[in-house]
Parts: C-alpha cells; sequence; structure tokens
C-alpha cells in the first residue's frame, strides 16, 4: 500500500499537532516495513524531517494551513502520488480530494466553544470562519474512509454533534509523552520553590483569567510566598492575558515564563509542587500527562476527556468555580504525603500510554480502511 500522510503541521511550528504527526511518523518508520509512505511538508520545516526507513519519503507541498491553495492545489499534488490512501491528521481535508483517506478529529474545541475572543478576526468574519469550518469537519466526517480519534470523550462528542456518524468507524488512538520529553536532562530552569505551574497555549477555552483569580484567592488564605508560573509561547492570546493581568494588579506573584527547551522544562517541573491544569474542554489532555511523567503531582478540572485519560492520578475540580480551584490548591500546598501520592500514581498512569501503541492502532485503521 502506498500512503499519504500530510505532514504541514510537522514539528515546533504545529504545536500539538505538530508534536502529534512527529511521534506518528517517528513509530510508524520504527513498526512498518510493508508499506510505503510518501510525507508531505512546508519548505519550513522540511529540512527538519529526515527519513529514517528506506520506505518513507519526502515531498514539499508548501501550502498554508486551511487557505485556498490547500483547497485548490494540494489535492492535485497529492493525485499526482498515485496514493491508495492519505492520513489527515486535522479536520482540514480539502474539499476537492476525493480519493480514500482516514482523518483525524482532535476535538470538537472550535465548535463546542465558538467565541470571538478565541480569534482576532472581527465578529461577523468569525461567524463565517465557524460556518466554514463545521462545513469542512462535516464533510471531512462524511467521506473519509475511518477516523481517528484521540479519546472516548471526542468520538462521543463527535456522534453527539453529527448523528449521521453512529455507524462510522471512529478508532480511539490515545496520544502519549514523548520518549523524548519524558526523558529530558534538567539543564537549567529551576526556580526558586514555592510555586505552581501551568504549561500550554492560553486560548479561552484553557481558563487561565480563572485560574488567575482563583490563584489570588488561593495566596490570601495563608499561602503568600506562593507563586504562579505560566510556560508557554508569548503569542497574541498569551500576551493578552500578561497584559490584562499586569492591568488588574495581579501580575507581582505570576511569572510568564515564555516558551522554554525540553531541558528548562524538566527543571521546572521538578521545582513545582504542582501542575495545575484549568481547561474547559480537551480532546486528551496531554500536558497533564507529561506533567506525571515528570513525576510532578497534578491538579486538573474534572471536564471532558480528562478524567478519562489521567484516572486517579489527579486531583480534581470544578474548573468553572474559582473557590474550587483555590481550595485545591490549599489540599496540595499543605498536604505533602498527598503530593508524594499523586506523583507516584501520575507516573503510572503517564506509562499507560506510548506512542508505540498508537501507531500500531493507526497502522491498523489504515488497513481496515484499504
Amino acid at each position: 500500500m502506498r500512503i499519504g500522510i500530510d505532514a504541514r503541521f510537522y514539528g515546533s511550528a504545529g504545536r500539538g499537532l505538530g508534536r502529534y504527526v512527529s511521534e506518528l511518523i517517528t513509530w510508524l518508520e520504527r513498526l512498518d516495513r510493508e508499506n510505503d509512505y510518501v510525507v508531505f511538508l512546508r519548505a519550513a520545516n522540511f529540512d527538519e524531517y529526515v527519513p529514517a526507513n528506506p520506505r518513507f519519503t519526502k515531498v514539499v507541498a508548501d501550502f498554508p494551513w486551511y487557505g485556498w491553495q490547500e483547497q485548490l492545489r494540494f489535492p492535485a499534488v497529492l493525485r499526482r502520488h498515485r496514493l491508495d490512501l492519505v492520513h489527515f491528521p486535522h479536520f482540514n481535508v480539502p474539499l476537492l480530494y476525493r480519493r480514500p483517506f482516514v482523518v483525524t478529529v482532535h476535538d470538537l474545541i472550535l465548535l463546542n466553544f465558538p467565541t470571538a475572543r478565541a480569534t482576532r478576526l472581527g465578529s461577523a468574519v468569525f461567524r463565517l470562519k465557524f460556518l466554514a469550518y463545521r462545513f469542512v469537519i462535516a464533510s471531512a466526517l462524511r467521506r473519509a474512509r475511518a477516523v481517528l480519534a484521540p479519546s472516548a470523550w471526542v468520538r462521543d462528542d463527535i456522534r453527539r454533534a453529527f448523528p449521521w456518524t453512529k455507524n462510522k468507524n471512529i478508532a480511539v488512538t490515545h496520544e502519549a509523552v514523548s520518549e523524548r520529553l519524558a526523558t529530558a536532562a534538567i539543564n537549567g530552569g529551576t526556580l526558586p520553590p514555592p510555586y505552581f505551574l501551568y504549561v500550554g497555549s492560553s486560548y479561552p477555552h484553557k481558563n487561565l483569567e480563572t485560574l488567575l483569580a482563583a490563584f489570588q484567592d488561593f495566596r490570601r488564605r495563608a499561602h503568600a510566598k506562593h507563586r504562579l508560573v505560566l510556560v508557554g509561547a508569548k503569542d497574541y492570546f498569551m500576551q493578552r492575558l500578561e497584559t490584562e493581568t499586569r492591568a488588574a494588579g495581579l501580575a507581582e506573584n505570576v511569572d510568564f515564563r515564555g516558551a522554554v527547551s525540553d531541558a528548562e522544562l524538566a527543571g521546572i517541573f521538578a521545582g513545582a509542587q504542582a501542575y495545575v491544569f484549568p481547561s474547559l474542554s480537551e480532546g486528551f489532555g496531554l500536558p497533564p500527562l507529561e506533567a506525571m511523567a515528570h513525576g510532578t503531582p497534578v491538579a486538573s478540572s474534572d471536564a471532558t476527556c480528562l478524567p478519562e485519560i489521567l484516572g486517579e492520578a489527579a486531583l480534581y475540580f470544578n474548573a468553572r468555580s474559582r473557590s474550587s480551584i483555590a481550595e485545591t490548591l490549599a489540599q496540595i500546598a499543605d498536604n505533602p504525603n498527598l503530593r508524594r501520592e499523586l506523583a507516584e500514581k501520575g507516573r503510572r498512569q503517564a506509562a499507560k500510554y506510548s506512542w508505540q501503541k498508537t501507531a500500531e492502532q493507526t497502522l491498523e485503521a489504515y488497513k481496515r480502511a484499504r
């Protein structure tokens, strides 16, 4: 079988999607000695990927995500390579591509949280974008030979949003912590304790405004020495959050660190009293699982897929309640035995997932789709 993989998100530029694509390709290279693969990349990440299996070749497909070239020019490139199957790792499948494909739908957050605050576009343009998103993802789901979802929650959410997918082949293929990240040596990055940690993006559904408010409530309850450390690329959304935090006079004990290396992040994880994840919606919840792999206790929202993925290894709170978050932070800060218990459970929970298993399940989906 000749399989194409849309790897335009490959690497750090694609953030979570980039990690998913790069880890999947790495493990498919290790596991598959039967099929041939064509990996499609942007010019910016073309040199970042170096095939490690002679059955894998790479091709430039320098078409921006979500643009007209993706819709009109990319299908012609795919057809030129005479592929038996294409794996699109995101919902943005070109409408004009009509040959067999598999699609991964990581979440339906844009459907569940249609807020203009999550974009820099005006409200009218955002509305058009939202309608286009719903149309494109519905088309992808309808045409796909198989659909992959990172959690049972997302599988069920797809079926709720699009009831006609009830009989569709939707396979749950969990994600996992990268070997490279889990084994990163501590090289700088350590910070003076005590502090709570958040690592990730600052999109509105991440609910960081509520976390900041809850953290101030927590500090007023005899925890004045604690700080909150936020690690994540200083994009438009993180800069907006930092500006709002400073304007509210809350920035003194909140540390916006920006993006850091894996080695620095390992040190920051090691020194944190706990990792706090206040998200209102997730497709898998990889950041708290990464914290668990580092032995960092996790306090998490109880929303959507998070109890499914984190199991009994996290201390849960109601993410819409600042008092619930503040009480959970106090519970962790005041109980070292609880922190040790969560750290031990967390390591075991993170070890349940592996990219090898993800690749094996994905390969089975390819075979069924063909």
